[in-house]
């Protein structure tokens, strides 16, 4: 079966062309400006974070002395928490000396089978290295000696021929890795001050700049992404300070020397995502291992950390968070590769708030609108589109899996708007667009078709939701297509939300044409007709059917369904009525809903609801 391939137009290919040259040209600068822009983002998002705790205090300090208190308080913070980290460090290189001799007792006391793969791996390489040419131990030792003296020698000539190369030397190995950071750190500090004063200047900047015009729009998807991202690092850092606080308290009690270290580097690497918590896990855990006698410190100190990680995922940041941050997190681990090779380790650390400016930016800006549907949380799909799209599915035939899953947490009206009503509308203008075959539009048809005959008979074996039985009434409803198949199954959706409220309802064939569906009505007799009108059937056919239907029964209660309708349409309505039909809405659920109230028996809305 052949699909035809719709052509794309020569506009659209240069878009798309135009849209990857952008793309890559954006990565290649995020890429290649790295040493601006890591600064400027740091700078940024610090500014999101302190901004307000500023506010907080601009009403009595104003604004310079706002911003240059909690400047000095960042620093007062930072650099206690520095100075004792500095003690914990030099402590724990002092002692580690002393746990050279625990460390060879804990390898001693692992021993591996005698008979096992370990020890045959271990025989086989001593016999490799025993067979060698020349390769006995007082050579190696030989070897390595003279290795040793002509290093010695190299050293001393190039100190005597060039007296400044160990200056040069020093400087580029001690003094370069320090001044770099330190570079960066006053940077973004000093960015830090201007964006914090002059914040309020910078944003409305921005919206100028990037709202051309939609300052609404803008202004909306700013204080979003201020709101969403500043939420966001204010509660990761709460979240990871009672983290490290636990951390340090539980290795402290088990015996961990440097207690207060390892939880400062396991509150500052929790910022790093998924692998950070972990990499703070390894250092206390192998020190228990040199520290302690036994094996108790150690599994003790496993325990901790997962203990911990399970406690703070599970239950402090969906307490402290409230709402996600509504990236997935598949995006968020591509984001944090992503980031990580464009600006290594800092990217990492910056890839969650950085996500989140993109897909707030997809919300609200229409040309980044992929980003949104990419990196977001939301559904991709919504069930319409989930529900034609298992239709088109070839083979695997779940499309009753999706009512039943459907069905538990919504009434069966929403089942029939919300779902099959659209799907119906959609595969009807995919065929007149040429994207779908008419056998293609049949076999979708035929779907629906065995999916509301199932719902039928479940229905059967239901008692109706009233108490009075409408028939012994005598109250019957038809239902007639204005004109094809597709408003004979919207008619057969309603006549089953009719069946539960207790009516009795007859839904007419689509193959009958306008004067064998007259005379279909005079046979039946019934108290209300309902005309199904499905687009892209047009209005035309509903007012012909509906002038016909009211010139032949002119007591006849009539109802037209214009079913998948996005709003109330007045002039369409006024001409309906004009051509005699009493109601005219726009829903299955609404349907159903008047014809309760039109009929001649009285039953309870909610029956139907």
């Amino acid at each position: 079966m052949a699909i035809p391939i719709k052509k794309i137009p020569a506009a659209d290919s240069l878009a798309t062309i135009s849209n990857v040259l952008v793309a890559s040209f954006v990565l290649a600068g995020l890429y290649f400006g790295r040493e601006l822009l890591v600064p400027l983002a740091l700078a940024a998002l610090l500014t999101f974070m302190l901004s307000p705790l500023i506010t907080r205090l601009q009403r009595w300090l104003g604004r310079v002395g706002s911003v240059l208190c909690v400047v000095a308080m960042m620093f007062t913070v930072t650099g206690a928490i520095g100075w004792v980290l500095t003690r914990q460090t030099v402590d724990l290189v002092n002692r580690l000396p002393d746990y050279k001799e625990n460390i060879r007792t804990k390898l001693r006391s692992i021993q591996f089978p005698q008979d096992g793969p370990f020890s045959r791996l271990s025989d086989t390489l001593d016999e490799l290295k025993k067979d060698l040419p020349g390769n006995t131990e007082t050579q190696l030792e030989s070897d390595a000696a003279k290795t040793e003296t002509a290093e010695a020698r190299q050293a001393t000539q190039v100190e005597v021929v060039n007296g400044e190369d160990k200056r040069v030397q020093f400087m580029r190995e001690v003094v370069s890795p320090i001044l770099g950071p330190l570079g960066s750190a006053a940077l973004v500090l000093l960015l830090l001050i201007f964006m914090l004063l002059q914040r309020e200047d910078l944003r409305n900047r921005l919206i100028r700049l990037i709202g051309q015009g939609r300052i609404s729009a803008t202004t909306l998807a700013m204080d979003d992404a201020g709101s969403r991202v500043s939420k966001y690092l204010l509660m990761q850092l709460v979240v990871n300070v009672t983290y490290g606080i636990p951390v340090a308290v539980g290795l402290y009690f088990i015996g961990v020397p440097n207690a207060i270290l390892w939880g400062a580097l396991a509150t500052v690497m929790r910022f790093i995502p998924y692998i950070g918590p972990w990499i703070a896990a390894a250092f206390p855990i192998l020190l228990s291992l040199a520290v302690a006698p036994s094996w108790t410190a150690p599994v003790l100190t496993v325990a901790l950390f997962v203990v911990l990680e399970l406690f703070s995922n599970n239950v402090m940041e969906p307490w402290l968070y409230g709402t996600s941050t509504g990236v997935t997190p598949i995006a968020l681990i591509l984001a944090a590769l992503v980031w990580t090779y464009l600006w290594g380790p800092v990217g990492l650390v910056l890839a969650t708030p950085l996500t989140v400016c993109l897909v707030v930016m997809g919300r609200h800006i229409p040309k980044l609108a992929f980003l949104s549907v990419a990196l977001s949380d939301e559904e991709p799909l919504t069930p319409a589109e989930d529900f034609y799209h298992r239709l088109h599915r070839s083979g695997e035939h779940d499309e009753m899996e999706f009512v039943d899953n459907y069905l538990k947490t919504n009434p069966m009206s929403s089942l029939f708007d919300q779902v099959l009503i659209p799907v119906i509308t959609a595969a009807e203008n995919d065929h007149r667009l040429q994207l779908l075959e008419a056998d293609q539009l049949q076999s979708i048809e035929r779907g629906m078709s065995e999916i509301l005959d199932d719902l039928e008979e479940r229905l059967e074996g239901k008692a109706p939701l009233v108490t009075a039985s409408a028939a012994e009434a005598g109250c019957l409803i038809c239902c007639v297509p204005a004109r094809a198949y597709r408003d004979e199954l919207a008619g057969e959706m309603l006549g089953q939300l009719l069946v539960q409220a207790g009516y009795t309802a007859q839904n007419a064939s689509a193959t009958m044409v306008s004067g064998e569906l007259v005379g279909w009505v005079r046979d039946s007799a019934p108290d209300l007709v309902c005309v199904s009108v499905v687009a892209p059937s047009s209005l035309l056919h509903a007012r012909n059917l509906c002038s016909k239907l009211r010139k032949g029964f002119p007591d006849l209660k009539l109802v037209v369904g214009l079913w998948g309708s996005p709003g109330k349409n007045i002039d369409a309505i006024k001409v309906l009525q004009d051509s005699g039909a009493d109601e005219v809405v726009t829903s299955v659920a609404e349907a159903a809903e008047r014809i309760v109230r039109m009929a001649p028996m009285v039953i309870p809305v909610e029956a139907v609801a």
